[in-house]
């Protein structure tokens, strides 16, 4: 496997879990200091660039065939 799609895989598992952890504190409603908006909106980030990566792999593999 790819090293890329390996660590895009890594990212959208990382990405999952900040969403979880987001949940948890909004369900929780406890004071963190990312809160609620800071767990989603790194969760976003960190699934935007899994799609940027796998995206680039994408169309390098197509490019090359």
């Amino acid at each position: 496997m790819e090293p890329r799609i390996m660590f895009a895989r890594l990212m959208m598992l990382a990405a999952f879990a900040c969403g979880i952890i987001g949940l948890v504190i909004g369900i929780v409603d406890r004071t963190w200091k990312l809160g609620v908006t800071g767990w989603f909106t790194g969760g976003t980030l960190l699934a935007l660039l899994t799609l940027v990566v796998l995206a680039d792999e994408y169309f390098s593999r197509r490019q090359s065939s």
